[in-house]
């Protein structure tokens, strides 16, 4: 049984074969944190950490007989407020009589095999119940009554211990939640380094690694979603980790909204990982008898570097995050018309683009922006999601059907969060977006964001979206987000509740998703949010894939994928084969880089073909008839990192199959140098005794990963790339 309960040494033990996670109740009241790491088939140390009279400015607990014992310096599992630790603390409420003080004592526990779901938010699930087991801990302070219900759940065969809370109000009077996160971890060291992955529009999930140090870390989004500024993440590695070797810590947010996450080092060199919703516009009114559930947590653990934390977070998130038809199902190579077009498009130009790529075996044509009610540029007609008869004035479903009858399936560009002042939706309901009353709005892209915290807000979209998709045959959705919050507030809202909005927005969220994507089982919906500002595990729960980045520069394009691939596997990462110069950077670069870089993801285009050269038309046709024979390799695959843009001159990624018998590796060379040094590259997770078949010849799965071989010694000039196959064709005699 993967969760134990020593009752004599009041101990906990979630395991599998990988993980250990260990805490104990100490004198039967404090939660203490143990460890987190690589399996331990017995722990027999009862209450390991020492106790010891630090100094008289670590307070003591009321009632404790001598002075060796705070929490000031404990381990923890649940760290309240003002009650003698003074790092940072897992929750905040105000209590009826203005004070903020509480401590919570465990009061019980119940072990179950299964997973719950959690009510109104996305989480990870099981298939069957005997997958996983979950630990339910019920801490309570009975003075300020309140109790905390702390769920952990371990998968049987995966390094990943979940964890959430549910708050509830067990007084008679209302208190307010100002801070509830999800998880701490107390680690009783801090030799780490702190991997993060921040960005910016069209720079998205750039790593950067730093040597922890002493003082709080602060990871965070203000922006009514996660952002492109900062992905939900952290990872802590020992400084001797790498992509193959190395203790690694990895903990991911399931939500879409404001998030925080504070490492904390203390003046005992101890570290604590906090995660959970920012307290940045945030109070919660729980009333007696409430509850309030805050979302999941994802811990991973990995001793194999990197690449064994990336590899546990994929098979995870795409087989038990990701729902639906096309959870596990391969994803069609589509063609967008934005970059080609942009507002400026009518129905024979559409059908033009679509023919022209139905010849070259594309499966799927989207129709991006501008499409509904006079929409001719970014600054009209959000909210009001009627065709546009100008542009199409056979309508909507004619066209479909006029994709459709080529071959092509067909998709639509949304943006339903949001809504344009010049709009009848807006006319009508001037109340229905975000804001302050009475306060000046600030400009976001010409557009304000709907407040989905509010009921009818949301049903009115959920209807204008239904009296399209039950007529118009569409296959795929594009879900835009292309606007961060401010003056947040929600007109007719108490004020006491008006902290509440921003979380009631993507709980609203959430609850439309679930009633869209459930009512239309056939439609692969593409999260989007100006490429990568809302891409994150709650987003994946509802959809499968989605834009990485609006910036299609392949070049750039490598480290934005590089650093995605921490956590998201390349069947839920869009990347498109776009034309040169750039859009976003002006750079020229050879069509089969482009390719190469965007085969490494979900392929698609998003180009005029009709302005490309034959030869260039060409090699598309290559790389799509390439990419159909080894698409289920890339979008299923074992991945790895084996070569970094961000530390050389180099980028290489790997794919291969579960069985090992055929892999394929995408290798590129960023500018050339005069008399270049030769690169070697060795493959990962192959067979030893196994004879691959590689570029013409046969070697041994041992010789790849220990001496490897050559690739760049043909390649001529700056911005190249190579795409090397590899299959098993024997063994070694």
């Amino acid at each position: 049984m993967p969760i134990i309960y020593n009752a004599e040494k009041k101990q906990f033990h979630l395991y599998n074969d990988s993980i250990s996670y260990i805490m104990e109740l100490f004198n039967n009241e404090f939660l203490v944190h143990v460890y987190f790491g690589k399996r331990i088939n017995s722990f027999l140390q009862e209450n390991p950490y020492p106790l010891k009279d630090r100094s008289s400015f670590s307070p003591n607990p009321k009632g404790w007989p001598n002075r060796d014992f705070s929490l000031d310096n404990t381990p923890q599992e649940f760290p309240g407020y003002d009650t003698g630790d003074y790092r940072e603390s897992i929750c905040e409420i105000t209590f009826p009589d203005g004070t903020k003080a509480v401590g919570f004592k465990y009061e019980s526990h119940s072990v179950y095999s299964v997973k719950k779901k959690l009510e109104g938010l996305p989480a990870t699930y099981t298939v069957e119940d005997s997958e996983a087991d979950t630990l339910e801990i019920t801490m309570i302070d009975s003075s300020r009554k309140i109790k905390a219900i702390l769920s952990y759940t371990i998968y049987k065969d995966r390094s990943v211990i979940t964890k959430s809370v549910q708050y509830k109000n067990i007084g008679e009077q209302t208190i307010y939640l100002n801070k509830a996160l999800s998880s701490c971890i107390d680690f009783q060291d801090a030799d780490f380094d702190l991997l993060q992955l921040p960005g910016s529009w069209a720079n998205e999930k750039q790593i950067k690694r730093d040597r922890l140090t002493m003082g709080i870390h602060t990871l965070d989004s203000k922006r009514g979603a996660s952002s492109v500024a900062q992905q939900p993440f952290i990872a802590l590695l020992r400084p001797n980790t790498n992509e193959f070797n190395g203790e690694v810590y990895g903990f991911h947010f399931v939500y879409s909204g404001n998030f925080v996450i504070k490492t904390e080092v203390d003046y005992f060199e101890q570290t604590r990982v906090l995660v959970g919703i920012n307290t940045y516009n945030f109070t919660w009114k729980l009333e007696p008898d409430e509850v309030f559930q805050t979302p999941e947590v994802v811990c991973v653990y990995s001793n194999n570097g990197l690449n064994g934390m990336s590899q546990t977070f994929h098979k995870l998130y795409m087989q038990r995050l990701a729902r639906g038809k096309f959870q596990l199902k391969e994803r069609p190579i589509l063609i967008n018309n934005w970059e080609s077009t942009y507002f400026d498009f009518n129905e024979k130009k559409l059908l033009d683009f679509t023919n022209k790529a139905k010849e070259l075996g594309v499966e799927l044509f989207v129709l991006d922006d501008g499409w509904f009610k006079d929409r001719n540029s970014d600054t009209t007609s959000l909210g009001d999601w009627i065709v546009d008869n100008k542009k199409l004035p056979n309508g909507l479903q004619h066209l479909a059907k006029q994709v459709k009858d080529t071959g092509l399936k067909f998709g639509l560009w949304f943006e339903p969060e949001m809504i344009s002042e010049d709009s009848d939706l807006f006319r009508k309901h001037p109340d229905w977006h975000i804001q302050v009353e009475n306060y000046p709005l600030s400009q976001g892209r010409n557009q304000l964001i709907l407040d989905f915290s509010k009921e009818e807000v949301r049903d009115n979209i959920y209807n204008q979206l239904v009296d399209i998709l039950d007529h118009v045959p569409i296959d795929y959705i594009k879900w835009d987000m292309n606007r961060n919050m401010t003056e947040t507030g929600s007109i007719h809202r108490s004020p006491d509740q008006q902290m509440e909005t921003m979380h009631r927005y993507i709980l609203g969220l959430y609850e439309l998703l679930e009633k869209l994507t459930s009512r239309y089982p056939n439609i692969l919906f593409e999260n989007c949010s100006g490429g990568g500002g809302r891409f994150d595990p709650g987003m994946v729960y509802y959809m499968p894939q989605s834009w990485t980045s609006d910036n299609t520069d392949a070049i750039e394009r490598l480290k934005i994928q590089h650093g995605t691939s921490l956590i998201f596997p390349p069947i839920m990462a869009c990347a498109h084969l776009s034309a040169v110069p750039n859009h976003q950077v002006g750079r020229v670069t050879d069509v089969k880089t482009r390719a190469a870089v965007a085969m490494a993801a979900n392929f698609g285009l998003m180009i005029d073909l009709e302005k490309e050269t034959s030869k260039d038309i060409e090699q598309i046709q290559e790389s799509i008839n390439w990419y159909k024979n080894n698409r289920a390799l890339i979008q299923f695959g074992d991945f790895y990192r084996l070569l970094s843009p961000y530390e050389t001159n180099y980028a290489a990624w790997m794919l291969i199959t579960s069985s090992k018998e055929s892999g394929v590796l995408f290798f590129f060379e960023i500018l050339a140098n005069a008399n270049k040094p030769y690169k070697k590259v060795k493959l990962v997770g192959l067979e030893p005794n196994a004879i691959y078949e590689v570029e013409n010849q046969h070697l041994t799965g041992e010789e790849l990963m220990e001496y490897g071989f050559y690739l760049n010694h043909t390649l001529m000039g700056d911005f190249q790339s190579k795409v090397v196959e590899f299959k098993k064709v024997g063994l070694v005699d």
